[in-house]
Protein backbone atom coordinates (compact mmCIF):
# COMPACT_ATOMS: atom_id res chain seq x y z
CA UNK A 1 0.00 0.00 0.00
CA UNK A 2 1.34 3.45 -0.95
CA UNK A 3 0.67 6.41 1.34
CA UNK A 4 1.46 10.09 0.92
CA UNK A 5 3.77 11.52 3.58
CA UNK A 6 4.58 15.18 4.22
CA UNK A 7 7.26 16.51 6.55
CA UNK A 8 9.57 19.50 6.80
CA UNK A 9 13.18 19.64 5.56
CA UNK A 10 14.33 20.47 9.10
CA UNK A 11 16.97 18.09 10.50
CA UNK A 12 14.72 16.56 13.16
CA UNK A 13 12.20 15.48 10.51
CA UNK A 14 14.71 14.22 7.94
CA UNK A 15 16.49 12.38 10.76
CA UNK A 16 13.26 10.62 11.77
CA UNK A 17 11.88 9.79 8.33
CA UNK A 18 14.99 9.05 6.27
CA UNK A 19 15.08 5.29 6.85
CA UNK A 20 11.40 4.72 6.14
CA UNK A 21 11.24 6.76 2.93
CA UNK A 22 14.40 5.13 1.58
CA UNK A 23 13.36 1.60 2.49
CA UNK A 24 16.26 1.05 4.89
CA UNK A 25 14.00 -0.69 7.39
CA UNK A 26 11.07 -3.11 7.36
CA UNK A 27 8.07 -0.99 6.31
CA UNK A 28 5.64 -3.90 6.68
CA UNK A 29 4.65 -3.65 3.03
CA UNK A 30 4.00 0.09 3.09
CA UNK A 31 5.45 2.49 0.54
CA UNK A 32 5.66 6.25 0.99
CA UNK A 33 5.22 8.92 -1.65
CA UNK A 34 6.86 11.71 0.33
CA UNK A 35 7.39 15.43 -0.08
CA UNK A 36 8.91 18.16 2.06
CA UNK A 37 7.46 21.61 2.73
CA UNK A 38 7.50 24.43 5.25
CA UNK A 39 5.37 23.59 8.28
CA UNK A 40 2.77 26.25 7.51
CA UNK A 41 2.35 24.79 4.02
CA UNK A 42 1.94 21.36 5.62
CA UNK A 43 -0.67 22.87 7.95
CA UNK A 44 -2.75 24.21 5.09
CA UNK A 45 -2.55 20.92 3.22
CA UNK A 46 -3.81 19.19 6.35
CA UNK A 47 -6.78 21.57 6.56
CA UNK A 48 -7.82 20.22 3.17
CA UNK A 49 -7.09 16.62 4.18
CA UNK A 50 -4.70 16.14 1.27
CA UNK A 51 -1.98 14.03 2.91
CA UNK A 52 -2.25 10.56 4.43
CA UNK A 53 0.49 11.09 7.03
CA UNK A 54 1.72 14.56 7.84
CA UNK A 55 3.75 16.72 10.15
CA UNK A 56 1.79 19.73 11.36
CA UNK A 57 1.92 22.34 14.07
CA UNK A 58 0.11 21.38 17.26
CA UNK A 59 -1.93 24.57 16.91
CA UNK A 60 -2.91 23.65 13.35
CA UNK A 61 -4.07 20.22 14.44
CA UNK A 62 -6.98 21.79 16.30
CA UNK A 63 -8.33 22.90 12.89
CA UNK A 64 -7.67 19.51 11.26
CA UNK A 65 -8.75 17.18 14.06
CA UNK A 66 -11.90 16.05 12.25
CA UNK A 67 -9.67 14.53 9.56
CA UNK A 68 -6.60 13.34 11.49
CA UNK A 69 -5.46 11.29 14.48
CA UNK A 70 -2.22 12.05 16.33
CA UNK A 71 0.33 9.24 16.13
CA UNK A 72 2.28 8.12 19.20
CA UNK A 73 5.71 8.37 17.55
CA UNK A 74 7.48 11.09 15.60
CA UNK A 75 6.19 14.29 17.18
CA UNK A 76 8.21 17.22 18.55
CA UNK A 77 7.62 18.01 22.22
CA UNK A 78 10.02 18.76 25.00
CA UNK A 79 11.40 20.98 27.69
CA UNK A 80 13.54 24.04 27.01
CA UNK A 81 12.97 23.90 23.26
CA UNK A 82 10.11 26.33 22.71
CA UNK A 83 9.90 29.24 20.26
CA UNK A 84 11.78 32.41 21.15
CA UNK A 85 10.64 36.03 20.93
CA UNK A 86 13.60 38.08 19.73
CA UNK A 87 14.26 41.77 19.02
CA UNK A 88 17.04 44.26 18.53
CA UNK A 89 16.58 45.81 21.98
CA UNK A 90 14.95 45.14 25.33
CA UNK A 91 11.19 45.78 25.43
CA UNK A 92 8.60 45.88 28.19
CA UNK A 93 5.49 43.70 28.13
CA UNK A 94 3.45 46.80 27.30
CA UNK A 95 5.73 47.63 24.39
CA UNK A 96 5.51 44.09 23.05
CA UNK A 97 1.70 44.27 23.13
CA UNK A 98 1.68 47.24 20.75
CA UNK A 99 4.63 46.22 18.58
CA UNK A 100 4.85 44.81 15.07
CA UNK A 101 5.45 41.09 15.51
CA UNK A 102 6.80 38.80 12.80
CA UNK A 103 5.35 35.30 13.14
CA UNK A 104 6.17 32.05 11.27
CA UNK A 105 2.51 31.40 10.45
CA UNK A 106 -0.94 32.00 11.90
CA UNK A 107 -1.43 28.32 12.71
CA UNK A 108 1.99 27.61 14.18
CA UNK A 109 2.27 26.62 17.82
CA UNK A 110 4.63 29.57 18.23
CA UNK A 111 1.77 31.94 17.42
CA UNK A 112 -0.61 30.12 19.76
CA UNK A 113 1.84 30.32 22.68
CA UNK A 114 2.49 33.99 21.93
CA UNK A 115 -1.27 34.63 21.86
CA UNK A 116 -1.61 33.03 25.29
CA UNK A 117 1.21 35.19 26.68
CA UNK A 118 0.32 38.47 24.93
CA UNK A 119 -3.37 38.28 23.98
CA UNK A 120 -3.51 42.02 23.24
CA UNK A 121 -0.75 41.90 20.64
CA UNK A 122 -2.59 41.92 17.32
CA UNK A 123 -0.15 43.60 14.93
CA UNK A 124 1.26 40.40 13.44
CA UNK A 125 2.62 39.65 9.98
CA UNK A 126 3.42 36.17 8.66
CA UNK A 127 6.84 35.37 7.21
CA UNK A 128 8.75 32.24 6.30
CA UNK A 129 10.38 31.16 9.57
CA UNK A 130 13.90 31.40 8.16
CA UNK A 131 13.37 35.07 7.22
CA UNK A 132 12.14 36.35 10.58
CA UNK A 133 15.50 37.30 12.11
CA UNK A 134 16.35 39.34 9.01
CA UNK A 135 12.90 40.96 9.07
CA UNK A 136 13.65 42.22 12.59
CA UNK A 137 17.16 43.33 11.64
CA UNK A 138 15.73 45.26 8.67
CA UNK A 139 13.15 46.96 10.94
CA UNK A 140 10.20 45.49 9.10
CA UNK A 141 9.08 44.21 12.50
CA UNK A 142 9.87 45.25 16.05
CA UNK A 143 10.13 41.67 17.31
CA UNK A 144 9.84 38.19 15.89
CA UNK A 145 8.98 34.65 16.88
CA UNK A 146 11.68 32.25 15.81
CA UNK A 147 11.52 28.47 15.54
CA UNK A 148 13.67 25.60 14.26
CA UNK A 149 17.34 26.29 13.60
CA UNK A 150 17.06 30.09 13.77
CA UNK A 151 16.99 29.80 17.56
CA UNK A 152 20.69 28.83 17.29
CA UNK A 153 21.78 31.67 15.01
CA UNK A 154 19.85 34.85 15.93
CA UNK A 155 22.62 36.20 18.17
CA UNK A 156 24.95 36.31 15.17
CA UNK A 157 22.68 39.03 13.76
CA UNK A 158 22.94 41.18 16.91
CA UNK A 159 19.49 40.23 18.21
CA UNK A 160 18.50 39.43 21.78
CA UNK A 161 15.97 37.13 23.40
CA UNK A 162 12.94 38.85 24.91
CA UNK A 163 11.08 35.73 25.97
CA UNK A 164 11.23 31.95 25.75
CA UNK A 165 7.74 30.71 24.93
CA UNK A 166 8.68 27.22 26.07
CA UNK A 167 9.67 28.58 29.48
CA UNK A 168 6.37 30.48 29.60
CA UNK A 169 4.47 27.25 28.89
CA UNK A 170 6.47 25.17 31.36
CA UNK A 171 6.00 27.76 34.12
CA UNK A 172 2.26 27.77 33.49
CA UNK A 173 1.71 24.02 33.17
CA UNK A 174 4.79 22.07 34.24
CA UNK A 175 4.45 20.13 31.00
CA UNK A 176 6.60 19.78 27.87
CA UNK A 177 5.74 22.21 25.10
CA UNK A 178 3.95 20.47 22.19
CA UNK A 179 5.44 22.00 19.06
CA UNK A 180 4.75 19.72 16.11
CA UNK A 181 2.73 16.55 15.68
CA UNK A 182 2.72 13.62 13.28
CA UNK A 183 -0.83 12.68 12.32
CA UNK A 184 -2.53 10.09 10.14
CA UNK A 185 -5.70 10.69 8.16
CA UNK A 186 -8.81 9.10 9.66
CA UNK A 187 -9.59 7.54 6.28
CA UNK A 188 -6.62 5.19 6.78
CA UNK A 189 -7.77 1.88 8.34
CA UNK A 190 -6.71 1.40 11.96
CA UNK A 191 -4.47 -1.58 11.24
CA UNK A 192 -2.60 0.45 8.60
CA UNK A 193 -2.30 3.45 10.91
CA UNK A 194 -0.76 1.20 13.56
CA UNK A 195 1.70 -0.09 10.96
CA UNK A 196 2.64 3.50 10.16
CA UNK A 197 3.28 4.21 13.83
CA UNK A 198 5.51 1.13 14.15
CA UNK A 199 7.43 2.04 11.00
CA UNK A 200 8.09 5.58 12.26
CA UNK A 201 9.36 4.17 15.55
CA UNK A 202 11.57 1.70 13.65
CA UNK A 203 12.89 4.50 11.42
CA UNK A 204 13.75 6.58 14.48
CA UNK A 205 15.54 3.64 16.11
CA UNK A 206 17.55 3.19 12.90
CA UNK A 207 18.53 6.88 12.95
CA UNK A 208 19.60 6.74 16.58
CA UNK A 209 21.88 3.76 15.88
CA UNK A 210 23.61 5.79 13.15
CA UNK A 211 23.52 9.20 14.81
CA UNK A 212 27.31 9.53 14.92
CA UNK A 213 27.21 10.49 11.22
CA UNK A 214 25.07 13.21 9.63
CA UNK A 215 23.69 11.64 6.46
CA UNK A 216 23.71 13.31 3.04
CA UNK A 217 19.90 13.31 3.07
CA UNK A 218 19.80 15.35 6.29
CA UNK A 219 22.62 17.64 5.23
CA UNK A 220 21.33 18.43 1.74
CA UNK A 221 17.93 19.49 3.09
CA UNK A 222 19.29 21.53 6.00
CA UNK A 223 19.46 24.90 4.22
CA UNK A 224 23.26 25.06 4.31
CA UNK A 225 23.45 24.75 8.09
CA UNK A 226 26.76 23.96 9.72
CA UNK A 227 27.07 20.44 11.09
CA UNK A 228 27.14 21.78 14.65
CA UNK A 229 23.78 23.50 14.13
CA UNK A 230 22.31 20.36 12.56
CA UNK A 231 23.39 18.28 15.55
CA UNK A 232 22.08 20.85 18.03
CA UNK A 233 18.77 20.92 16.17
CA UNK A 234 18.37 17.14 16.27
CA UNK A 235 19.44 16.90 19.91
CA UNK A 236 16.95 19.57 20.92
CA UNK A 237 13.86 18.34 19.08
CA UNK A 238 14.31 14.56 19.06
CA UNK A 239 13.83 13.08 22.51
CA UNK A 240 11.80 10.59 24.54
CA UNK A 241 8.55 12.24 23.47
CA UNK A 242 9.50 11.63 19.83
CA UNK A 243 9.81 7.92 20.58
CA UNK A 244 6.44 7.87 22.34
CA UNK A 245 4.15 10.67 23.53
CA UNK A 246 3.42 8.82 26.74
CA UNK A 247 1.02 10.16 29.34
CA UNK A 248 2.86 13.48 29.77
CA UNK A 249 2.98 14.11 26.04
CA UNK A 250 -0.71 13.44 25.60
CA UNK A 251 -1.52 15.58 28.62
CA UNK A 252 0.60 18.43 27.24
CA UNK A 253 -1.22 18.35 23.89
CA UNK A 254 -4.67 18.21 25.51
CA UNK A 255 -3.72 21.03 27.89
CA UNK A 256 -2.55 23.20 25.00
CA UNK A 257 -5.92 22.83 23.32
CA UNK A 258 -7.73 23.46 26.61
CA UNK A 259 -5.79 26.69 27.22
CA UNK A 260 -6.39 27.73 23.64
CA UNK A 261 -10.14 27.18 23.95
CA UNK A 262 -10.20 29.23 27.16
CA UNK A 263 -8.72 32.16 25.23
CA UNK A 264 -10.96 31.55 22.22
CA UNK A 265 -8.07 30.93 19.83
CA UNK A 266 -8.70 27.24 19.02
CA UNK A 267 -11.97 25.48 18.15
CA UNK A 268 -13.67 22.65 20.01
CA UNK A 269 -12.05 19.30 19.22
CA UNK A 270 -13.64 15.86 18.75
CA UNK A 271 -13.42 13.44 21.67
CA UNK A 272 -10.85 11.08 20.16
CA UNK A 273 -7.67 12.74 18.87
CA UNK A 274 -4.98 10.13 19.56
CA UNK A 275 -4.35 6.87 17.70
CA UNK A 276 -4.80 4.11 20.28
CA UNK A 277 -1.65 1.99 20.30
Amino acid sequence: MKLTLGFSPCPNDTYIFEAMVHGSIDTEGLEFDYFMADVEDLNHRAFRGLTDITKMSSHAYSYAADNYLILDSGSALGYKNGPLLIAGRKMTDKEISVSRIAIPGKYTTANLLFSLAWPDAVSKTEYLFSEIADVVVDDRADAGLIIHETRFTYREKGLIKLADMGHFWEEMTGLPVPLGLIAVHRRIPAEIALKVNRVIRRSLDYAVMRSSVISEFIEENAREMEDSVIRSHINLYVNEFTVSLGNDGRKAISTLFGKGREKGVVPELPAGIFLEV
